[in-house]
C-alpha cells in the first residue's frame, strides 16, 4: 500500500483574488485516524489532512464555500466528510461513496448532512472500473433525491463509457477535466469525447486538475486552454475546485495560490469567473445565503 506525500505546507496568497462567496467544487478531508480511520482495503495511505486545514487553506486563497468529495482512502465510511460539512455553518456541501448496503434511513442522514451526490472511481489506480449493477442501483436511488453522480476517470475511458453517461436521466459531473494529458492536444479523442458531453444538459465538468492534465509541469500552463476550451463551450456546467490536499499526486505537488492564480486564465472575464466559482456550483449544490468573513 502505497502513501501520499502531504500538501505543499506554505500555501502561497494568489495575486488574483477571487469573488464573493466562491467556492471549491472538489477538495477533500483526511482523518485523523486517529478518530476517523482508513478504510483496511484502501490503495494508498495519505497523511491527515483534517477539517481545520481546509478551513486555515481556504482562508489564505479568499475562498468561501466549499464542496468536500469523499475519498476512497475513507472508503463508504463518509463520517469524516460529515463532520468537515457540519463545522462549516451552511458553507460545505459534499459528496459520498456509498454501496449497496446503503437503505433509506442511511441515505436520508447523509442528505440531511449536507450530501449532494455520490462518487464512483473509475481509475485503474484506485481499483477501475465499479460493478455498474450498482452504479445503476444507485442512479435509481439517488434521483428522486434531486443528487447527481460524480465520476472520476481515466482519459481512456471517456469514449467507452459516452454510451452509458448519454443514457443517464440524472446529473453527472466529470472529475478533473477527464483526466486527459495536455501533450495529447485538443483534437485527442478522449477531449472531443468530453466536449461532445458536455452538450447534454446533464453533463457537468470540472475544470480543475492542471496538475494532473499538464506534461510540462509548474505552472501548468499547458492545462490552461483545455479548461478554458471547456468553460467556453459550456459556461452554465463547469466548476472548479482546488483538489486539496492532492492524493496520489505523481511529478509535482502544486502549490493552492499558484492554482487560483490560474482561475482569470481559465474564466478571463468577471462573469464567466462568476459562474464558474460561484452561480454554478451554487445552483449544483443547493446553497444558502450563508456565508463567511472575508
Amino acid at each position: 500500500m502505497k502513501s501520499c506525500p502531504p500538501p505543499d505546507p506554505d500555501t502561497r496568497r494568489p495575486r488574483w483574488r477571487p469573488p464573493a462567496r466562491a467556492c471549491d467544487a472538489h477538495c477533500h478531508v483526511f482523518g485523523p485516524a486517529a478518530r476517523f480511520p482508513y478504510a483496511p482495503d484502501r490503495s494508498y495511505t495519505p497523511p491527515d489532512a483534517p477539517k481545520e486545514s481546509l478551513a486555515a487553506l481556504h482562508r489564505i486563497l479568499g475562498i468561501e464555500r466549499a464542496v468536500i468529495v469523499q475519498a476512497s482512502c475513507h472508503g463508504s465510511d463518509n463520517r469524516a466528510t460529515l463532520d468537515a460539512i457540519a463545522s462549516g455553518g451552511g458553507r460545505y456541501r459534499g459528496v459520498a461513496i456509498v454501496d449497496q448496503s446503503f437503505a433509506d434511513k442511511g441515505y436520508a442522514a447523509l442528505h440531511a448532512g449536507g450530501v449532494r451526490g455520490v462518487r464512483f472511481n473509475f481509475v485503474k489506480h484506485l481499483g477501475g472500473m465499479p460493478d455498474r449493477r450498482v452504479v445503476h442501483h444507485v442512479v435509481e436511488r439517488i434521483a428522486p433525491m434531486g443528487w447527481h453522480l460524480v465520476l472520476h476517470l481515466d482519459a481512456a475511458d471517456i469514449v467507452e463509457l459516452a454510451p452509458l453517461l448519454r443514457e443517464l436521466r440524472l446529473p453527472f459531473v466529470i472529475d478533473h477535466m477527464g483526466r486527459v494529458k495536455a501533450d495529447a492536444g485538443l483534437e485527442q479523442a478522449p477531449f472531443r469525447a468530453l466536449l461532445e458531453l458536455a452538450k447534454l444538459d446533464t453533463c457537468w465538468v470540472k475544470v480543475c486538475g492542471a496538475e494532473r492534465v499538464s506534461t510540462a509541469g509548474p505552472p501548468f500552463a499547458d492545462a490552461v486552454l483545455f479548461a478554458r476550451t471547456l468553460v467556453r463551450a459550456t459556461p452554465d456546467r463547469v466548476l472548479w475546485g482546488t483538489d486539496w490536499p492532492h492524493p496520489n499526486i505523481a511529478r509535482h505537488m502544486p502549490n493552492d495560490g499558484d492554482l487560483v492564480d490560474l482561475v482569470p486564465l481559465i474564466a478571463p472575464d468577471a462573469a464567466s469567473q462568476r459562474k464558474l466559482l460561484v452561480d454554478n456550483p451554487a445552483h449544483l449544490y443547493d446553497f444558502g445565503e450563508a456565508r463567511c468573513a472575508r
